[in-house]
């Protein structure tokens, strides 16, 4: 994966790391790096976090440990060039993220992929709190449908429980918040490409920083090890 690359492994995933992590612009990046007496322009730093957030994000996830049947669903707003997007988001009941989705829309096409895709990834849940939305409420019924129309167990499967209350669903509004603040210091998205690519690499530091991956070496790794560790499957 890192063969071929002018810059040892360490140091690009040193730099999409603190990019993601941390309040920096890309400058910032190649300031801190220069001091350091390692010198990389700041859009070579944006293309290693293009390209290899997705695939760290890809080695995370076949880590990362089962939610629980609680899910808490709601979406947040992003400017990309002017225009606000949508970026879906839920937590289970111990704040951990089951999954995310951006999009250009906020509509019921868009949480129904949402809500297929975390049906996908985590199976079915018990109970879904929601806020006043009643469009993400169709979402989940209808793909609550879908999955157990597609279901060959022959077992009864009882519908998902949606608790819909605006009050109940402050545990992902906290949530929100880590990823807001980190989205707030860049000075803006230029494309919805490249925001969809490095908002799933926040997400993911984000879910590093919760512990949701099991390394069996060892059960509290720091950020940097969890980056390492993902990689150590792969010849350099």
């Amino acid at each position: 994966m890192f063969r071929g690359r002018h810059f040892d492994r360490s140091v690009i995933l040193l730099c999409v790391r603190w990019y993601l992590a941390y309040n920096l612009s890309l400058r910032d990046v190649e300031e801190m790096l220069a001091e350091r007496g390692i010198h990389v322009d700041h859009s070579t730093v944006h293309r290693w976090v293009a390209h290899f957030a997705p695939l760290l994000l890809e080695r995370f996830n076949r880590r990362k440990r089962p939610v629980t049947g609680k899910w808490h669903i709601d979406e947040t707003y992003v400017r990309v060039r002017g225009r606000w997007m949508y970026l879906y988001r839920a937590v289970d009941s111990g704040g951990d993220t089951v999954e995310f989705f951006f999009s250009e829309n906020r509509d019921l096409p868009a949480a129904k992929r949402f809500i297929r895709k975390a049906l996908k990834r985590h199976g079915r849940p018990d109970r879904i709190v929601i806020d006043g939305s009643q469009t993400n409420r169709q979402a989940i019924v209808a793909c609550d449908g879908e999955s157990r129309l597609r279901d060959q167990s022959q077992r009864p499967l009882l519908p998902i429980r949606i608790r819909q209350n605006r009050y109940l669903n402050n545990r992902i509004e906290q949530d929100h918040r880590r990823i807001k603040r980190r989205v707030r210091s860049m000075l803006g998205f230029k494309s919805f490409s490249s925001a969809a690519v490095i908002l799933a690499g926040i997400e993911m530091v984000h879910m590093m920083r919760k512990q949701q991956a099991n390394y069996a070496c060892n059960p509290a790794p720091s950020l940097a090890e969890q980056c390492d560790f993902s990689w150590k499957e792969d010849p350099v």
